[in-house]
């Protein structure tokens, strides 16, 4: 079961030493901005299209309305803001007819991390550095020369597995300030029959978006205390070389964090030193809906349409990260081919 964030604390030293330890610079080579989505092969893409056998599709990604989970806790971010530049009533006013057609135009401002999102490798910084050692102050007024969201637009699609942790411990949603710990990741996954592999997109539900939406009311879901994952499991990403984890939390990390040393001590060691894609804010209640069939399995292709296509962008707003043709129950079995005899 997860623990309470202040069971097991640790300092800066240790916060320095798993970052060192699991450092994966140059590991694809001194130019590399794409960190652990190397790790998706094309067999890996076809593999993970032959798992849909029902062809449903459901949306992770919250709506982008000014009903968001934005307060201006952290980081002066806020919901998203809605602007029509053109109408149907200055259509039908005659204000449009001088141009020979009559339309309706609008335009949105957001913070690209006002709500579902993917991290670019330049988001986190470990000191001055950020992903494969690259130099912070590339990521100036005009945006990220190095490890923006752009790298990834064509690599966000593979084998997406959803460990429902929330449900493993029979619980509607986990309670802010639970860590979930590497044994509560593996203990979950037994459960539901999944494995998780080499360039999987992990899903880990908590519960709390569900929770909040349910109540009518954000609360401090956005930079306040959540459930999320233990700083420990760093350790277990890197281990099992997934290509990305995403959390239905504002931070994927447990709040409050596990030591007083640093501010989200979880991304300090993923986003820059070891390199793997963090999603968060992530709509699981749906897919879950979905995805639940008694056996409680969930695997399936995941596919992020990512909106970032001018680029220099430390994070994006993905076109509905979608859970495209669920997989309910073991993963088919491929055929032996018989040998070839004349």
């Amino acid at each position: 079961m997860p623990r309470r964030y202040d069971a097991k604390t640790f300092d800066m030293a240790h916060l320095r030493k798993t970052a060192e330890r699991l450092k994966s610079w140059g590991k694809w080579g001194p130019n590399d901005e794409l960190g652990t989505l190397n790790y998706v092969t094309p067999d890996d893409v076809a593999a993970a299209a032959r798992l849909i056998r029902k062809g449903k599709i459901f949306s992770l990604a919250l709506p982008y309305d000014s009903n968001g989970p934005q307060k201006g806790l952290w980081g002066n971010r806020h919901n998203p803001v809605h602007t029509m530049l053109a109408t149907g009533t200055d259509a039908v006013a005659g204000r449009q007819d001088k141009g020979g057609i009559r339309y309706a135009d609008d335009a949105v401002s957001m913070p690209l991390q006002c709500g579902t999102q993917w991290d670019a490798l330049g988001h986190i910084f470990y000191d001055d550095k950020m992903w494969n050692g690259y130099d912070a102050k590339l990521v100036d007024s005009n945006g990220a020369a190095k490890n923006g969201i752009e790298k990834t637009k064509a690599r966000m699609v593979g084998r997406g597995v959803m460990l429902d942790v929330a449900r493993f411990c029979k619980q509607d949603y986990l309670e802010d300030g639970m860590a979930i710990t590497i044994d509560d990741l593996i203990a979950t996954a037994k459960a539901q029959k999944v494995e998780v592999k080499r360039g999987d997109f992990v899903i880990v539900r908590t519960g709390q978006m569900g929770q909040r939406l349910r109540s009518g009311e954000w609360g401090g879901y956005a930079g306040g205390d959540a459930p999320g994952l233990a700083f420990e499991t760093c350790e277990w990403i890197h281990k099992s070389e997934i290509a990305a984890i995403c959390t239905d939390t504002w931070g994927c990390e447990v709040r409050p964090n596990e030591t007083k040393d640093a501010f989200q001590p979880w991304h300090w060691v993923g986003d820059p030193d070891d390199g793997p894609d963090h999603g968060r804010d992530f709509l699981s209640r749906g897919a879950c809906r979905g995805l639940r069939s008694g056996q409680g399995v969930r695997i399936f292709l995941l596919r992020a349409a990512l909106a970032d296509q001018q680029g220099r962008g430390i994070s994006d707003q993905p076109d509905g990260n979608q859970i495209a043709g669920l997989w309910l129950g073991r993963e088919p079995k491929r055929r032996r081919i018989k040998p070839f005899s004349a």
